[in-house]
């Protein structure tokens, strides 16, 4: 529900603009040259040569045209994903957090154990390394099972590393954040692919092929925009788990806490105690009865 609050749907604007303006942009520089570049790799390859001839064969004469293109926009997918990640970290996941901590956890004290800077170095250590077991998992992808399987992996990982701190950067301190990492790690993963799964909503729209061609400019920022919102979601997910395991651990922590110092006083109590059959000290007279 926190989706359709307002401010939410006013902060996924945002990145919309910034990545459509950016992506259209780059399409109308550079896209004649970068589909001219990758048809002449492609023709390179004598498998493609073989395929294509095969499909003309068939009477599908136009596969040349729109291979090139359709690949360089399947091959733009990862990007536009990666970017509109950070994108909704840096701009959207700490205002959401804040609405999450005002309407929910008011009393949840904010110790600022992660700043700014942390967070877009994590970020951006944690994309690069999910960058590479993308890449590195590319030839199993052509195994029909781990293809539904790696990539939203993959995604997922890279959601729980990223949302997860920004969830807990504002209210927690190092060691509790370190503690809910370690101790709820396969639930926020849990989270994390599941984001991942719902991430590929927006393939439904680049599945659509000559129409996707030539829709882009158009279909492309609604691309995005669900991309936006899915990790919009996402952020608001593990900001509602992070914070509700941030107060549980915070409220079993002060139980323990009040426990020992019951027992302390109550050690103390009974050293102070007299031992049976000692004689007690009379107050008034300060004779010993």
């Amino acid at each position: 529900m926190y989706c359709l609050h307002p401010r939410v749907i006013a902060l996924s604007l945002l990145p919309l603009i910034i990545m459509g303006a950016v992506s259209l942009g780059l399409a109308y520089f550079f896209w004649t040259d970068a589909v001219t570049m990758l048809r002449g790799a492609l023709d390179g390859f004598a498998l493609i040569g073989r395929m294509t001839q095969w499909m003309e064969g068939m009477g599908l004469s136009g596969l040349n045209l729109v291979l090139a293109p359709t690949l360089l926009l399947l091959l733009s997918v990862p990007v536009i994903v990666i970017v509109s990640l950070l994108f909704v970290a840096v701009f959207m996941t700490p205002a959401m957090v804040a609405l999450v901590g005002e309407r929910r956890f008011p009393q949840l004290e904010r110790k600022k154990g992660g700043s700014l800077l942390t967070s877009v170095v994590w970020s951006l250590g944690s994309t690069l390394l999910a960058a590479v077991a993308l890449v590195l998992s590319i030839p199993l992808w052509l195994i029909p099972p781990l293809v539904l399987v790696l990539p939203p992996l993959i995604w997922g990982w890279l959601t729980y590393r990223v949302m997860a701190y920004d969830a807990l950067a504002e209210h927690a301190s190092l060691d509790e954040r370190r503690h809910i990492f370690k101790t709820h790690r396969m639930p926020l993963l849990a989270i994390g692919v599941i984001s991942g799964y719902l991430g590929a909503a927006p393939s439904l729209i680049w599945a659509s092929g000559a129409v996707f061609l030539a829709m882009a400019p158009v279909l492309v920022p609604l691309a995005i925009w669900i991309y936006t919102l899915v990790f919009a979601f996402s952020s608001l997910w593990f900001a509602h788990y992070a914070l509700d395991a941030l107060e549980h651990f915070r409220k079993e922590k002060e139980a323990l806490a009040q426990i020992e110092r019951a027992r302390a006083a109550t050690e103390m109590i009974a050293s102070e105690r007299p031992a049976a059959g000692a004689p007690a000290l009379d107050n008034r007279t300060g004779q010993k009865t």
